[in-house]
Formats: C-alpha cells, structure tokens, sequence
C-alpha cells in the first residue's frame, strides 16, 4: 500500500482541520465531555483522523468518566506507538498512531480488570465506521 501520508506540515495543515492539527500534529487535547465519540455505543472500528489506519474496536470501547473516549485494548499490535511524556509535570506514556505518528491521547493502568489498561483518546483523532450488518 502507498504511503498517502503528508510529508511537510503544510501539507498536514491543508489535509486536517484546525482542531485537528492541533491535537494530532502538535499534540494538544479537546475539553473533557467534549468530543462525539466520548459516549458512542455503536458497534464497528475506529480509525486515525490524520491517516485512516485501524486503531481500536467498539467492543474495546468502555465508559471510564475520565470525559474522553477510553479503550482496553488496541486493534493490532503494531496499530499504536508508545511516548514517554513528561509533559504538565507529569510522567506518562502518550500513544501515537504508528502510521502517521498522529497525537492520540494518553494510556494508563487503571482500566478494567483483567489488563486494567485504559488507553485515554481525544475524538478528534478518531474516525469511526460502523460495521456492516
């Protein structure tokens, strides 16, 4: 498959919308409650709003209050990039799109038993599709 990615940030900046480009490129966050898929309960996939690629199932999906839409597992292994940030006076690990390098959110250990991940999305950086019935 061909590399359809931009290769410059004028090229992200003509691709993605304002709001986009600033949490996707340059790594901000939408308001909490915010964002359309925080409370989303149809069933299908999320993609990356930067690059189409595949990051999360609906089935994943779970309602965790934190104001953003959270996730127990990634879609495929190699779907998500792992980022120490210690950003805010904080230590954590953000979560990047592995094909476009795309700002997602944040993952945390307090999620729902049994692996206890929570990975912490803004909408923004997601496209969602429903299944096909």
């Amino acid at each position: 498959m061909k590399n359809t990615n931009p290769t410059s940030e004028t090229e992200w900046k003509d691709k993605l919308s304002d709001d986009e480009y600033q949490v996707l490129r340059l790594k901000g966050t939408e308001p909490p409650h915010s964002g359309k898929y925080n409370i989303h309960d149809e069933i299908g996939n999320y993609y990356c709003a930067g690059c189409d690629a595949k990051l999360f199932n609906s089935e994943s999906k779970f309602q965790s209050g934190c104001g953003w839409p959270s996730f127990t597992e990634k879609i495929e292994d190699d779907a998500i990039e792992y980022i120490r940030d210690k950003s805010h006076g904080m230590i954590r690990t953000e979560v990047v799109c592995a094909s476009c390098k795309g700002h997602l959110g944040h993952v945390f250990n307090d999620g729902p038993k049994p692996n206890y991940i929570r990975y912490c999305i803004n909408s923004i950086s997601l496209k969602f599709r429903p299944e096909s019935v």
